[in-house]
Order: C-alpha cells, then structure tokens, then sequence
C-alpha cells in the first residue's frame, strides 16, 4: 500500500465508521508504508458522504436548547459533522497535494487519525443518549472553502486550518462553559471529550502554521498579506471574537497576527 493512495481510498468512502476505522488504521501505519511524494492522484469532485445528515443552508439548522436531551444531541451531532468534515479535510490534504516533504504528508495523516478519533468519541456519545450520527440536519460550510482552495497549497493551510479549524479553538471553551451549565452527566461527560479536542486541536492547527510559512518561504510570500488576500478572494468567514488568545499562541500564531484580530465591539 501506498500512503497518499491509501488516503484517497479512505476519502472515498461514504460510510463514516468505515472512513473513521480506515482512517486510523492509516494513520497506525504511516511509517510502515511506502510514500510517493510526486505522483498526482485523481481527484473526486467530494469527499465520500453518507446519505445522512441532509445538508442545508446554515441558517436552515434549527436551534435546540441544550437542557433537553434532543437539545444536547444536535449539539453533539453538530460537532461530530464538524469532527467528519475534518477528518475529510486532512485526508484531502495528504492526497491532493504532490511534491511536498514527506513530513507533510504524515503531519496531515495524524490530524486525520485524530479527527476520526474524535469522531468516533462523539458519535459513541451520541449513541448512549439513543441517536446516531445522520440523525439531525448539518451544514457544509466547512467544505465550501476547502472546495475552492483545491489548486492552491498555499491557500489551503491558510485558510483551513488557520481559520476554519482555528475558530474551534475559540469556540470549545464556550460551549463547554454552556454545557457546565447544564451540568447533568451527560452534559459533563460532553465537556471531558471536548478537552481531549481541544488539546489536539491546538496541535492541528499549529500543523498548519507551521506548514503555511513553510510554504510562504518556499514562495517568497508575506505571510500577512498572503493570508488577507485569500481570505477575500476565498471568501473565508470573518473572524469574530472573542478569540481563546492562549490556545492560539499554543497554536503558532505570531503576537502581530493575534494583536490584529479584531476587537469585541462595545454596544
């Protein structure tokens, strides 16, 4: 077997326990399988996909209190479809992309083993409360902008993982304080894994700073400017605060890049 080639199989698959057990036995292997760094893999249009959950319009996905056990479980289920995008994402990262350092490659495969983990973490909490990933409606947000990066390397680990996936870090510490809140085991047994998460996550993320000004090197970028001008020409999500500042300096991020986010706006 070969790892990129592999990767892409994992990606085609539309079970999601399936591409989560592939996933990871993937990623146990890395260093036992061959690696062509340069050979261009035919791309799909999209990922494998279940037929559930039907994907709608952000706006679509209805809000549901988390004090209710069908209000905790969309909640849950949110991040699980998160935690599957992910997953797809860094697969896609291994695979699309040839002719980088073989270090690339099996950075982006451990995000992808560790997505699939935490996949299966919250898809297993789903099912203690009796519902099952594909049982609420999701969005694709998150697939929007990795679609459209598809032919820029650099794009990518600028936008997806120091954007997309790094507006996890900010988000985790407030759902979590939400779910205290609520402070039945369930709810608590939800913030335990959304630690484990978070503390990966920042690894995630540091992945792909580390591999962006890694790019912005090799091509004579400024990091700075690159990543605004993408940003507008990928129409990546605004960043709002507030922003987790500690996990996102864990994570890579320069003191200017955190200093220019923008400020909590006073009402």
């Amino acid at each position: 077997m070969e790892l990129r080639q592999s990767a892409l199989d994992a990606f085609n698959l539309t079970d999601p326990w399936q591409k989560a057990a592939a996933t990871k036995a993937l990623w146990r292997e890395t260093n036992a399988l061959a690696l062509d760094c340069e050979r261009a893999l035919p791309a799909p249009a999209d990922p494998g996909r279940p037929a559930l959950p039907a994907l709608v319009h952000p706006q679509e996905v209805p809000r549901r209190s988390p004090f209710t056990v069908e209000g905790h479980c969309a909640l849950v289920h949110s991040i699980a479809h998160i935690e599957f995008n992910a997953m797809n994402l860094a697969l896609d990262a291994v695979w699309r992309f040839a002719g980088m350092p073989a270090a690339y490659y099996r950075d982006w495969l451990k995000v992808a083993g560790e997505e699939a983990q935490h996949f299966g973490l919250l898809s297993d909490h789903l099912e203690t409360q009796g519902y099952r990933y594909g049982d609420f409606v999701a969005h694709d947000g998150l697939w929007t902008v990795c679609h459209s990066t598809r032919h820029d390397i650099v794009a990518r680990m600028a936008l997806v993982p120091r954007t997309l996936e790094a507006r996890g870090l900010d988000a985790t510490p407030i759902i979590q304080t939400k779910l205290r809140r609520v402070a039945t085991p369930r709810a608590l047994a939800a913030v335990s894994i959304l630690d484990t998460i978070l503390t990966e996550e920042v690894g995630h993320v540091a992945i792909g700073n580390y591999w962006y000004h890694w790019l912005c090197q090799r091509d004579g970028l400024d990091p700075l400017e690159f990543d605004a001008q993408v940003a507008l020409q990928h129409r990546a999500p605004r960043l709002k605060p507030p922003f987790n500042i500690a996990a996102r300096r864990k994570a890579g991020f320069s003191e200017t890049e955190l200093q220019n986010l923008p400020p909590i706006q006073s009402s």
